[in-house]
């Protein structure tokens, strides 16, 4: 009887087992700019690689630099989070700096496409985040303009998505939220260090991106840390 009831436990933890594991998480380390996620970045301008106190960065100048790599990761997922390290070092008001866009970029204009953004505001010594997302029957700005951080620090921002909830966070702190009806998006490519469309530059660094399909993580479960 022991025996029996033994296999029986057993059983029951291995059916729930693969409910427990943690979703993998596809991630993009800027520490080379031969090879970024297992991709080969096309390189516009000269952003440089610098030390940083999180390891090996991508400074971009917030002129002319930028990199493009061929894959959006989050293409075709109903659900996800995508996360992201990186420095401001302030400078012009509106600042794109991490896009994905499905397609690859050619067609698309700021009122029709599929595409997913970082982005910032900034003003003086302090930036606001604002994330995007745009696809078929949605158009999604989240920003509060109140909730601001200092420049020239290393932060962490995320955005997620639900199955019902989109939100934003920086620094495990949520920053704005709105209910959404999310259509996956089509497979395409990013940009790195300005918008799709070579506009709004970013002046600064970033570390590294994380992409988890399927799942929006909460703050206490992020792939990416500040330390």
């Amino acid at each position: 009887m022991i025996a029996r009831r033994t296999l029986i436990a057993a059983a029951a933890i291995a059916g729930v087992a693969p409910a427990l594991a943690k979703p993998r998480a596809e991630i993009w380390k800027f520490d080379s700019l031969k090879r970024i996620g297992g991709l080969t970045p096309r390189i516009e301008g000269a952003p440089k690689l610098i030390d940083s106190p999180l390891g090996k960065a991508v400074l971009f100048d917030g002129v002319r630099d930028r990199l493009l790599i061929p894959r959006h990761p989050l293409a075709g997922t109903p659900r996800f989070t995508f996360e992201a390290l990186f420095r401001p070092d302030g400078g012009a008001f509106e600042q794109r700096w991490f896009h994905l866009e499905s397609g690859d970029g050619s067609a698309s204009t700021a009122k029709d496409g599929q595409r997913m953004l970082f982005e910032i505001r900034t003003e003086g010594v302090e930036w606001w985040l604002d994330t995007f997302l745009l696809g078929p029957g949605y158009r999604a700005p989240l920003i509060d303009a109140a909730k601001r951080w200092p420049v020239g620090r290393w932060h962490h921002v995320a955005q997620s998505y639900d199955g019902r909830v989109y939100r934003a966070f920086v620094n495990g702190v949520e920053q704005a939220r709105a209910e959404l009806a999310f259509v996956p998006q089509a497979p395409g490519g990013a940009s790195v260090g300005m918008r799709m469309n070579a506009v709004n530059p970013f002046n600064g660094a970033v570390r590294a991106a994380a992409f988890t399909r399927g799942v929006a993580l909460e703050p206490r479960d992020y792939v990416l840390k500040l330390s």
